[in-house]
């Protein structure tokens, strides 16, 4: 049997940025079995975590000296609110696609540089 457990995240600061994320998600950072080099963040399900790398290299989005390698999507109910709540945690607006009817996805980077989405999508009629 397989069973998905984990995302690990390479990056340069593992507590950084499990904090942003823990303060984006409300999940908590589970002290327990986190170090000074990974940090894990506690969730009933799928776990995020993070892991120090020597010498990382944010990707470069949209260009592809160094690839998105994967992005992270949080659907939302309304895009302004959010999108002021991530960037005063510390993420980085980068781009909307966001259609005159309000729905489509904004791309933010993380504190180390990782894409991730903002989505709203049009509930099926």
């Amino acid at each position: 049997m397989l069973k998905f457990t984990d995302v690990i995240l390479d990056c340069p600061d593992p507590w950084k940025l499990a904090e942003f994320y823990a303060a984006l998600l409300g999940w908590e950072i589970n002290t327990d079995i986190s170090t000074e080099d990974w940090v894990n963040l506690r969730n009933d399900g799928v776990e995020l975590s993070f892991q120090r790398v020597a010498d990382y290299q944010p990707p470069s989005w949209p260009g592809q000296e160094h690839p998105q390698q994967f992005h992270l999507d949080f659907e939302v109910d309304e895009f302004e609110p959010e999108r002021r709540r991530v960037t005063e945690l510390g993420a980085t607006f980068q781009k909307s696609f966001v259609g005159e009817k309000g729905y489509g996805w904004q791309v933010y980077t993380d504190p180390a540089g990782h894409p991730f989405c903002l989505c709203r999508n049009q509930s099926p009629s």
